[in-house]
């Protein structure tokens, strides 16, 4: 999910080429704490370039949107007409990540360009939201063809889908109640002097084990793969292992989330 909110004034949006937009962008990102890691470091990284890239061309970030959906669309219709075979692992994991790219491009355009609005933001979760599940729901199918009908293996997938799409719902439900709810800020004594700069450097260091450790949840990992899509034992081990790993940390989380939403009620009444 990469939203078009606005992270640069657009009265202050001056640059026009390439190279500017590169440079403003260093001023238009998201935190990275929460992060996963191939999300964090690597796609971030390349969709800075790609959005920089976009601005110039005067795409909007909308356009970049559409452009991530199709891009992805293909690969899974890929994955479904060709043959298993390594060569249809590596084009649907590469067509793959790059729509993943370029949905994290969209976001940078908007904000990088001051053009981020309300409907950007819906579309780009509507995408979000269909593309989730379509990824697991292609893998069923595929299973279906390797496995059969009768096999237990096409049934994981349409679990994964599932625990995915409760997990976005999730996500997004509950920032949204929060921010309804007026109690989306928290106070947070900063501190001073040594103490806070033991304490940043401490939450800088979680962040980053926190990133690591959440890498099992990054779209960018499942995209890739379907590197072994061709090798279908490899396959079925790394995707069992996703979607158990996904399984345990979105019941984990969706539990935080409600007791989180109870504690900011309770301080409310």
């Amino acid at each position: 999910m990469s939203g078009h909110s606005t992270g640069i004034p657009a009265e202050n949006i001056r640059a026009t080429s390439f190279n500017g937009y590169l440079e403003q962008l260093k001023f238009a990102q998201k935190p990275g704490h929460g992060v996963p890691a191939y999300t964090r470091w690597i796609n971030r990284g390349l969709a800075r370039s790609v959005s920089a890239l976009c601005a110039s061309w005067g795409w909007s970030a909308n356009m970049v949107s559409m452009i991530s959906a199709v891009v992805s669309a293909a690969a899974l219709i890929l994955l479904l007409l060709l043959p298993v075979a390594p060569l249809t692992g590596l084009l649907v994991a590469v067509l793959l990540a790059v729509g993943y790219v370029l949905d994290s491009a969209d976001g940078q355009v908007a904000r990088v360009t001051g053009t981020g609005s309300l409907a950007g933001e819906w579309l780009d979760h509507v995408l979000d939201a269909a593309r989730t599940p379509a990824v697991h729901l292609a893998v069923a199918v595929g299973f279906v063809h390797l496995y059969g009908s009768a096999a237990w293996q096409w049934w994981i997938p349409l679990m994964y889908c599932v625990i995915s799409a409760c997990h976005f719902m999730s996500q997004i439900l509950a920032e949204q109640l929060v921010r309804n709810a007026g109690a989306g800020t928290r106070n947070i004594s900063a501190g001073s002097g040594n103490d806070a700069s033991s304490r940043s450097q401490q939450s800088s260091k979680r962040s980053v084990a926190r990133s690591i450790v959440m890498m099992h949840t990054d779209t960018g990992i499942l995209c890739w793969i379907f590197l072994a899509w061709g090798f279908a034992p490899l396959f079925l081990f790394l995707y069992l292992l996703m979607f158990a790993a996904n399984a345990l940390t979105s019941v984990v989380s969706m539990v935080r989330k409600f007791q989180a939403l109870q504690a900011v009620e309770g301080r409310l009444s």
